[in-house]
């Protein structure tokens, strides 16, 4: 067949893993947490959970409501027992609130019962991908950029310590869904060798 006709279907990368723990995504909001663990989740064959909508369901209202009525630190609170509850389950892909790990407890518990993969995404990237929706919660005032940088600022040395760091860009979700498996299997390789085992998809 000519090659000026056909083109090779471009194959996702083999899942060579069976996830020891829970995977942690953490990043600040416009990351894409939410996005890449839903289709990172489908791609392991495991459950999704998203700690803010859990805290919401949990609370019975809105992260912003929970804020103003019963204070930040209420929140904070709620916010950790969730979190705390979901790394008790079996393995999954948790999607954790962008303040969460600068809590020293929910850090540790993180720490302890997951694989904590930092989406790392550049000031440009995050004011594009949440100047495209009304409903985030800042939480902070200040214009959208002074209160990202700020974010930046206290959120990225923590971040840091994450197991895994992937960067994320504009790009399509299944191409940083491809990079994260593969640090994610670079990862369980080195640290779980027993979990390290073929698995077609």
């Amino acid at each position: 067949m000519s090659s000026e006709f056909y083109k090779p279907r471009k194959l996702a990368p083999t899942i060579s893993f069976m996830p020891p723990k829970t995977i942690a995504l953490v990043g600040l909001m416009g990351c894409g947490k939410t996005s890449i663990g839903r289709r990172l989740a489908k791609r392991l064959e495991l459950p999704f959970y998203d700690s803010d909508q859990e805290v919401e369901i949990a609370a019975g209202c809105s992260m912003k409501e929970m804020c103003a009525v019963f204070g930040e630190e209420a929140m904070k609170s709620g916010e950790r027992r969730v979190i705390a509850r979901l790394l008790d389950q079996q393995p999954h892909v948790l999607a954790t609130g962008g303040g969460s790990v600068l809590e020293e407890e929910t850090r540790a518990l993180l720490k302890e019962k997951s694989i904590t993969v930092w989406l790392n995404a550049d000031l440009e990237t995050l004011i594009m991908r949440i100047s495209r929706r009304n409903d985030r919660f800042m939480g902070k005032e200040g214009t959208q950029q002074e209160v990202i940088e700020t974010l930046i600022a206290q959120c990225y040395p923590v971040y840091e310590q994450s197991d895994i760091i992937v960067k994320t860009f504009d790009e399509a979700t299944n191409s940083t869904v491809d990079r994260v498996i593969q640090s994610i299997s670079d990862f369980v390789k080195q640290n779980y060798p027993n979990h390290y085992v073929l698995k077609s998809i």
